[in-house]
């Protein structure tokens, strides 16, 4: 089995998945398998991998699906990848020819017998153009996690890392909601409830900021109500401890919570009973007025 199974989620991704293709190919740590998961392509995303798959002399899986959103092909991942940590690279970026031999060497550094409290390890970004992306830790070696690395050191963009297999797969995404997208915060928050993330001030990924987004005009906010009232539901949960630092973050996913709740037809006393925190309960009650006004704010504009 392999140490590392490096996924990466792909929907007419074609032109840009040589970025992730010739990083991999470059990596000095070779221990790992490339696991492609393609939600529905149509661009001859299939044919290019059958390509890298005849070239690569590294383990390249691929499966296609039918087109129902990110949180799908994540769940399929979850079932098919067999490396012990589990890294995402996206389909339009590429990472640093030594970036998962770094994170092992950083991953090693941890005891043995402390291994079990850290979901994993996370570095910086570089943009295409070499300049860093967001912030650094405020350390160069931070043991934290990911809920107080936003509301306690306040870092900010984009990093990247892997996470225990064992430990991601505890938190599927949930595949009864309607919807193409349920946010990757979902899962990164629960994940933070329980664990730690070695955070490391060394670039390890390149990310692209030059792709163009596949999602054009504004979209309307029902569409995947449902998806963004699990995310603010589970963000009022499990980190509503946090008031005192952020209070203005935890209002608005508050206030948010309300206004997607509506959109998907839950009543006052569904959302009420849905938050299984005094803290959450009383964010929601404190934003209930603004989440209703957004909500009839979007009926008004999408009538």
């Amino acid at each position: 089995m392999p140490l590392f199974t490096v996924f990466t989620p792909a929907y007419n991704r074609a032109h840009t998945l040589h970025r992730a293709w010739e990083s991999l190919k470059a990596q000095t740590l070779r221990d790992f398998e490339w696991l492609i998961v393609d939600d529905g392509s149509t661009d001859g995303t299939q044919a290019l991998v059958e390509q890298y798959q005849r070239e690569a002399d590294f383990p390249v899986r691929y499966f296609l699906e039918p087109h129902r959103g990110a949180w799908a092909v994540h769940n399929v991942s979850m079932r098919e990848s067999k490396g012990d940590l589990w890294i995402k690279l996206d389909s339009d970026d590429g990472c640093l020819p030594n970036a998962l031999e770094r994170l092992k060497h950083h991953w090693d550094r941890i005891p043995d017998t402390e291994k079990h409290r850290f979901a994993g390890v996370t570095g910086l970004c570089q943009d295409q153009d070499g300049q860093l992306v967001g912030t650094r830790y405020p350390l160069d070696l931070l043991d934290c996690s990911a809920a107080e690395l936003e509301y306690r050191h306040k870092v900010r963009g984009e990093k990247w890392g892997f996470l225990r297999l064992e430990v991601v797969r505890q938190f599927p995404f949930p595949e009864n909601l309607s919807g193409h997208y349920i946010p990757e915060s979902v899962v990164w928050c629960q994940v933070s409830k329980n664990h730690l993330t070695r955070h490391v001030n060394e670039i390890v990924r390149i990310y692209w900021v030059d792709a163009p987004s596949l999602v054009t005009g504004r979209p309307d906010p029902r569409r995947n109500a449902a998806g963004h009232r699990l995310w603010c539901q589970t963000v009022l949960n499990i980190e509503s401890g946090w008031f005192i630092t952020a209070p203005l973050r935890l209002l608005r996913a508050a206030a948010l919570y309300a206004r997607f709740s509506f959109h998907t037809g839950a009543s006052i006393g569904k959302q009420f009973s849905d938050l299984k925190t005094l803290g959450g309960k009383l964010l929601w009650l404190a934003a209930l007025p603004l989440g209703t006004a957004l909500w009839l704010r979007d009926r008004w504009t999408w009538k």
